[in-house]
């Protein structure tokens, strides 16, 4: 069964191409979103096993979604991980990639990063 993962990030291209990236493999079904507001319900309805979040946002920052994400019973333990232009790859590499507790990765995220991070998380 494929792995369901959801891209949230207001860059449509940066959701494209991570798309295309991991269902090239087959392994995967994504489904994106560029609507910070609709990315609740697009958890709940797809149900994904990883969700990659972006942090800067219009209208809603990735920090809220995944508060209001973790305070449901139906989202709470799906993973998240961060996606950022704020910081950068030095700076993650330097981190572990955690900051407060969360995975980020910095962006331009490589493609090898993603399926290093779906490995460590989803086996």
């Amino acid at each position: 069964m494929k792995k369901k993962i959801l891209v949230v990030d207001d860059d449509a291209a940066i959701t494209k191409v991570i798309k295309l990236n991991l269902e090239y493999t087959g392994e995967y079904e994504v489904l994106t979103e560029n609507s910070a507001p609709l990315a609740v319900t697009a958890v709940m309805n797809f149900k994904p096993d990883l969700i990659f979040l972006d942090i800067m946002m219009p209208e809603m920052s990735g920090n809220d979604i995944a508060m209001e994400l973790r305070e449901n019973d139906q989202s709470a333990t799906v993973p998240i991980v961060f996606l950022t232009g704020i910081i950068s790859r030095k700076d993650t590499d330097s981190m572990g990639s955690i900051i407060g507790g969360n995975r980020f990765l910095a962006k331009p995220v490589k493609t090898e990063d993603l399926f290093e991070v779906i490995r460590e998380i989803l086996g």
